[in-house]
């Protein structure tokens, strides 16, 4: 079965594309993102691998691609391993290599009874969903830099909603990838693996952050004023 139904795109600019998978359960429907670079081209997270992710890429034969994973969430790895350059934060180095349940939290898309609207491309159902493991072949920590020739982006490093959740930060474009530290909706702090005081000293971090645009782990993108709001938000709530 031909699987371009399973994703959906939105062209952003010339040089960043968003792709999400319309088909899967609303809480798992996470932003992939292509970014388009002169040197090289970079791919910010993975869906959940239900289809091949790398048919989606017009990239020339030849051409580097930089794989980013923000995350080890199910929802932001299904299709990690099937790039060649893997990188991700050192915290979470481990998980990428097994992809255990317990760290993807693969367990809790396979218990939900409306996980998909559509027939998967390779006919994977919940039950028969697995995540291949994917071991990092750049590992990344604070401050590191990944250039690919006309943009280079800063590795922050952002935990609460996982151990080893990153953004990257473009400083001269102010053009930010925040994963699922922060984005529009309902934040996530309940799984296992969360913690609720480094999410706090977060968003304490993304208030004082200079940006311009925000294009986050779910949902649309936003601007600094919206990302303050919903940092601001989030540490009012947890002092009730």
């Amino acid at each position: 079965m031909n699987g371009s139904y399973w994703f959906s795109k939105e062209t952003i600019s010339d040089r960043l594309t968003r792709i999400y998978e319309p088909h899967v359960h609303n809480f798992f429907r996470a932003n992939i993102f292509h970014v388009v670079g002169r040197d090289a081209d970079l791919v910010i997270d993975f869906g959940m691998g239900l289809g091949c992710l790398r048919r989606e890429f017009d990239i020339p034969s030849g051409k580097p691609v930089i794989a980013v994973a923000t995350h080890v969430h199910v929802d932001h790895v299904g299709s990690f391993h099937e790039f060649e350059a893997r990188f991700g934060h050192e915290a979470e180095a481990d998980a990428f290599a097994h992809m255990r349940d317990g760290d993807t939290l693969a367990d809790y898309f396979r218990r939900q009874q409306d996980a998909m609207t559509q027939i998967s491309p390779a006919g994977i159902t919940p039950e028969s969903y697995r995540i291949s493991p994917a071991p990092l072949t750049t590992i990344l920590v604070e401050n590191d830099i990944i250039d690919i020739g006309d943009a280079c982006y800063t590795v922050l490093h952002l935990p609460g909603h996982s151990p080893g959740s990153i953004g990257l930060l473009d400083q001269t474009s102010g053009i930010f990838f925040s994963g699922d530290a922060i984005y529009q909706g309902g934040l996530v702090d309940d799984l296992p693996g969360c913690d609720i005081e480094a999410y706090k000293t977060t968003m304490e971090r993304l208030q004082r952050l200079e940006v311009n645009e925000v294009h986050g782990g779910h949902g649309l993108r936003f601007g600094k004023v919206r990302m303050q709001e919903i940092a601001t938000n989030y540490l009012a709530s947890k002092e009730l």
